[in-house]
């Protein structure tokens, strides 16, 4: 088998705000600035029911709400995905503006993205805690209960979303779903006896009333997807989850699973931008 390095770059939940569109966009640290210009030329301040629906500014949206929570002097967790990145860049904007935070990167890419937009770093060896982490996700049900991992930044990502005093998840509404499952479940694994492992992981998927296809992920050139800790990822096709939290404890089990994509009870509010604007839940 191939193997081959990263490629770098309980509750209830209850809506507490109405939708309503943020206000203009701004972008400084990007790169590509002229592409964000021209995308928001065309579509204008507000997209015709017949326009498409730009997923890109919609993840920007919700960064922005975000935004909001932060407050000068906080210790942040920065997360890693497409939504994080607008985060980050958003936050390299305020932090030239004059705000002073600092901040944990839950991977690789991620900290050069905050190196590249001014925001200063620091690591969990030299705080003992962090006041927020603002983290995307691929999935996440009605009591904020998350699928992540898609990045393959889920371990890094689950120690500092548990070493904060909150966790702001912002994402598109297609995230939002009724029950967990649909996007394939990553498990962090050590390549050491992974034919052992995936008989216990299936073992634990039956235990919980599921079942479905697995396979170690591959990385775009074809060899092995490797995280920034060295392991490889199973994803588990599983299609629904009922009971996400005793599926999370059964695979914590396994000697062989470094971590797994369930984040449970760690999330504390939703930001979701959709068409009709954004949406903010909060867990309680």
């Amino acid at each position: 088998m191939k193997v081959g390095r990263r490629p770098a770059d309980k509750g209830r939940a209850v809506p507490v705000q109405k939708p309503g569109f943020t206000g203009g966009w701004r972008y400084s640290c990007l790169p590509n600035d002229a592409r964000y210009a021209r995308r928001q030329q065309a579509s204008g301040a507000r997209h015709p029911l017949n326009t498409p629906i730009d997923m890109d500014a919609l993840k920007r949206q919700a960064a922005a709400r975000a935004l909001e929570h932060v407050t000068d002097g906080m210790k942040l967790g920065l997360g890693t995905g497409s939504t994080a990145k607008h985060f980050v860049e958003l936050l390299g904007e305020k932090v030239a503006g004059g705000l002073r935070v600092i901040g944990v990167p839950t991977s690789e890419a991620t900290r050069n993205d905050a190196i590249r937009c001014g925001v200063p770093l620091t690591t969990l060896e030299e705080i003992d805690h962090l006041d927020l982490t603002v983290d995307g996700a691929d999935e996440m049900d009605g009591a904020l209960n998350l699928i992540k991992g898609g990045g393959g930044a889920l371990l890094r990502e689950k120690i500092v979303a548990a070493a904060s005093d909150r966790m702001i998840v912002i994402a598109d509404d297609s995230k939002w779903v009724d029950v967990l499952g649909r996007y394939p479940l990553p498990v962090e694994v050590i390549p050491f006896g992974l034919a052992a492992t995936q008989r216990a992981i299936a073992a634990a998927f039956a235990q919980s009333g599921v079942s479905g296809q697995m396979g170690v992920r591959k990385a775009k050139d074809g060899h092995v997807f490797v995280t920034d800790g060295g392991h490889w990822i199973i994803d588990a096709h599983l299609g629904r989850i009922p009971d996400a939290p005793r599926l999370a404890g059964l695979l914590s089990l396994i000697p062989g699973v470094v971590e797994h994509g369930l984040f449970i009870g760690l999330a504390s509010t939703a930001v979701l931008a959709g068409a009709q604007g954004i949406r903010v839940v909060e867990r309680r």
